[in-house]
């Protein structure tokens, strides 16, 4: 009797010693339905010595999202890598009906992988429209994710709009490695800044590098028109004369006798100046640096303009490179020398099509970013002289 007691303890105890490790694993998943989209995935999993985790992510006929789990993930953590290709919105659904799948299987952590957050320009509130960005962190919330690992967000404030961590890798260390090691004579460079909004990010590139700092200010930006918006209905003024710089603009008498008078001081229009650069970039090589690249119309005229005061390389760093409609032909017949942008997004075609961006690998830092969430280790060391404005 004390041997099978012994023996069932013995097999009790390996069981028990099973779905401890089996709890303590992890899986990584794709959830892209592309083959394009799923390298960086490969190449994630290749450093973390794993394989990717059996899955079927499809489209059915109707455009409906189908997600097929292949193998257990009950009690596990569970890393999604998405990245986002032009079909945004797919690669959106992709993501959710996949994390509430494996939420659906009881997996124990669900950790988005999400180099490119998309939507991220739309994180402000722009007349009568909406932030879309907050809707898609309660979306991804909802659907069961607890955690993301992401890089370079548009506006750092977005990571309050989620109500569970938010890792937010840099890629400027792999860009400026690049610098070091790709531009020849990269101290006779000088970092340029696109636009005033991009000074701060230029001038962490310029101190790590020790270069100079250039901005340029009065670029074309987005107007936002003023037609039909409610901004031409000024209050009425007591003595029922018309509103100054609104001619014919009176209201009726019945409306002046409900709401008495009101005068507001005049708003000066906002003029934007002729385009200047603030630095000398005179036999100087042209960095320009940003977080995403996408119609790059503002890029090549900025190029013309560097050119033009005696820059005689021009190079454009970005951690995104969306790259969408005609990118690749107006990069290819600009003044710009090199594109260089990393793979957090699928850009293979675009490189056929113009072999000046290049393409530089960042998916060492998501990996150990993975590791180290798994083990309960600290992200501090992936954040190391990361300056606050980078």
């Amino acid at each position: 009797m004390p041997e099978l007691s012994r023996s069932k303890t013995s097999k009790l105890s390996n069981s028990y010693s099973t779905m401890n490790i089996s709890k303590s694993g992890y899986r990584v998943f794709s959830a892209n339905s592309t083959t394009a989209c799923t390298e960086l995935a490969k190449k994630i999993t290749e450093r973390l010595g794993v394989e990717l985790g059996k899955s079927v992510v499809y489209q059915e006929s109707n455009r409906e999202t189908r997600v097929d789990v292949k193998e257990s993930v009950r009690g596990q953590n569970i890393f999604i890598i998405q990245t986002i290709p032009r079909d945004v919105n797919t690669a959106i659904m992709e993501l959710l009906v996949m994390a509430y799948a494996l939420k659906t299987n009881c997996a124990e952590n669900i950790i988005g992988v999400i180099p490119y957050f998309p939507y991220s320009k739309q994180c402000k509130m722009r007349k009568r429209g909406s932030i879309v960005c907050k809707l898609l962190a309660s979306m991804l919330a909802k659907a069961g994710l607890t955690h993301i690992i992401t890089m370079d967000l548009h506006q750092k404030e977005i990571q309050g709009f989620f109500s569970f961590p938010v890792d937010n890798l840099r890629a400027s260390p792999f860009l400026l490695q690049y610098i070091q090691d790709e531009i020849p004579d990269y101290r006779n460079a000088i970092i340029v800044a696109k636009s005033p909004s991009a000074a701060k990010r230029a001038q962490s590139y310029a101190e790590r590098l020790r270069l100079g700092l250039a901005v340029m200010h009065g670029e074309a930006q987005c107007s936002e028109s003023d037609m039909a918006d409610g901004r031409h209905s000024p209050p009425p003024l007591s003595s029922g004369r018309t509103t100054s710089g609104h001619p014919g603009l009176e209201l009726p008498c019945k409306h002046q006798a409900a709401f008495p008078g009101i005068e507001l001081p005049m708003m000066m229009a906002k003029e934007k100046p002729p385009i200047t650069v603030v630095g000398d970039v005179g036999g100087r090589i042209a960095i320009i640096v940003d977080d995403i690249i996408d119609d790059v119309e503002d890029f090549v005229a900025a190029a013309e303009i560097l050119k033009e005061r005696g820059a005689y390389k021009i190079y454009i760093m970005a951690t995104h490179g969306l790259l969408s409609a005609e990118a690749p032909r107006l990069i290819e017949e600009s003044a710009i020398d090199e594109v260089v942008v990393t793979n957090t997004v699928p850009h293979e075609v675009q490189k056929l099509q113009c072999p000046k961006i290049k393409t530089v690998d960042v998916s060492m830092i998501l990996a150990e970013a993975i590791r180290r969430i798994h083990n309960g280790e600290s992200m501090a060391y992936l954040f190391r002289n990361i300056t606050v404005d980078d």
